[in-house]
């Protein structure tokens, strides 16, 4: 919760002792106390913004606030508790107000408005944001063909320390993406609505780090449905110690993406990217018609699925880094990209698309795969790249089914078999990382959007922090050797503090 609105819960709980309790109610220091209600709940609402979680909180002011007002012109007399009838209602007033103190208190801690863990490495953050067209390519989930691919883009960067208080936010337009993302996920977008008061370490447009000159580059993918700033935690932790990571949007996958004209690219359900993403890895035999996929703008892919289109995203990103470098709008970015050292990094469909990246592009030094599995082209042709699969064991993703749904078992066959046979066919270093006690959502900041998340089977049994602890090693220690070559004693072998994990590696 927000420093006012614990504020508010502690001042509504002193409060609500004070007209219960006769004694109290004379007490020099602690008569006026429910006075204190409504200033310090219209404090919280101007200062820090109002949200439906506080709502009992706000109700529970203003009773105290009426009940105190009514003792103070009629107040209550020992002789009155011998009228059975006042004194049962009494009661009753009481336990209504514990019982909405109750419930004020569960609504923010339940779903509250967190805090990312403050970033390991030596270095402050800094974020811009920026807008791509590539004009040699269609759309193909908009319905005018004519229509050119857009993406945003945020790249975070090793900053300069600075004073300023005013961090950058979680998820801009929030409103915006939350709405999309309940409505794709099939939730109730007031689930989210707190999202839109999260702020993250980073600080817009302050300066670059001067102790490097350039700085080596990271391209995130986010999953299906999900959004550029999903994987937070593990973005922070990368550029606090010493990466550029350039985040992309790509309409269709993304829950929407919103563009600085105010236009929307919203993106399609899980189901129904689902059938253009699942050829890829799992094709489909016969006469091979149900291999082509069919787009929203009715062209027809005859590459087996929307895997190769979206890889083409990363590409003209990569293209677009090498026109920033030299020449930044913003000013931020002039002569601080090392494109000569890249890796690229993605989850859940993201790990799929950077897979396909990687075979196709060898800027990209190394690949990082978020549980995802890998695409049959990956599969056969291999990877010439490092590569890394932080991922789970066949029993971690049964477990989630049965818990939470989805997963069917042709999908967690075809996930293993194919990371599997990835791994195998690597022309270059290889690592496995499987966490045990994972849900889908540990390896994205999802799992920490509730403390409750475990318990309501959105996460796995295994602690969201200590998850993300674990990835966040993983994923510094593999970019520093296959992008730095700064050796790596936890990619040597498996490693005692981390008991959770299954972990293999090979050498090219």
């Amino acid at each position: 919760m927000r420093p006012l609105e614990r504020f508010l819960l502690l001042t509504d709980l002193l409060a609500l002792l004070v007209v219960s309790i006769p004694r109290l109610r004379v007490g020099r220091w602690t008569r006026h106390l429910p006075a204190l209600t409504m200033p310090v709940a219209a404090a919280q609402y101007l200062v820090e913004g109002p949200r439906w979680q506080m709502i009992m909180a706000y109700l529970l002011a203003v009773s105290i606030t009426v009940v105190w007002m009514r003792q103070r012109v009629t107040p209550v007399h020992r002789a009155d508790t011998g009228n059975w009838s006042r004194y049962r209602v009494a009661h009753v007033a009481r336990a209504l107000g514990v019982l909405l103190l109750a419930i004020a208190a569960a609504l923010p801690i339940a779903l509250p408005v967190f805090r990312f863990p403050d970033p390991a490495g030596p270095y402050a953050i800094g974020t811009v944001t920026y807008h791509l067209v590539d004009t040699s390519r269609a759309e193909a989930f908009g319905p005018d063909s004519s229509q050119r691919r857009q993406l945003m883009v945020q790249v975070w960067y090793p900053a300069l320390p600075t004073v300023s208080a005013h961090r950058a936010a979680y998820i801009p337009d929030a409103n915006i993406v939350t709405t999309a993302f309940a409505h794709v996920q099939r939730k109730r977008a007031l689930l989210f609505t707190q999202l839109k008061y999260v702020t993250t370490h980073a600080v817009l447009a302050i300066p670059v780090a001067v102790d490097q000159p350039r700085w080596p580059v990271l391209i995130f993918v986010e999953g299906a449905t999900g959004f550029r700033q999903m994987n937070t935690f593990q973005v922070e932790h990368l550029v606090s110690n010493g990466y550029i990571v350039v985040a992309i949007d790509q309409p269709g996958a993304a829950a929407v993406v919103v563009f600085p004209d105010g236009h929307q690219a919203v993106g399609l359900t899980v189901p129904q990217f689902h059938e253009m993403v699942r050829p890829a890895y799992m094709p489909v035999s016969g006469d091979g018609l149900r291999d082509r996929v069919l787009l929203p703008n009715g062209t027809m892919l005859h590459d087996n699925s929307i895997v190769p289109y979206l890889a083409q995203d990363v590409s003209f990103t990569l293209n677009q880094l090498g026109a920033l470098d030299s020449a930044d709008p913003t000013g931020t970015l002039v002569g601080k990209l090392d494109l000569q050292r890249v890796g690229a990094f993605g989850v859940s469909l993201g790990g799929i698309v950077v897979g396909e990246s990687c075979r196709r592009d060898d800027r990209l030094r190394a690949c990082l795969v978020l549980d995802a599995p890998m695409s049959t082209a990956v599969v056969a042709s291999g990877l010439r790249q490092p590569a890394m699969w932080i991922t789970r064991d066949a029993a971690s993703m049964r477990f989630e089914r049965e818990h939470a749904g989805g997963w069917p078992e042709a999908e967690i066959e075809a996930h293993q078999a194919s990371v599997r046979a990835a791994y195998n066919g690597l022309k270059g270093a290889g690592y496995v990382v499987r966490m045990l006690g994972m849900f889908h959502s540990n390896f994205t900041d999802i799992a920490i959007w509730t403390p409750l998340a475990r318990h309501l089977a959105i996460a796995g049994p295994i602690n969201a922090d200590r998850a993300h602890d674990i990835v966040n090693a993983y994923s510094l220690a593999f970019f520093n050797k296959h992008v730095l070559g700064r050796p790596s004693t936890l990619l040597s072998g498996a490693a005692t503090r981390f008991p959770e994990v299954r972990f293999e590696s090979r050498r090219p």
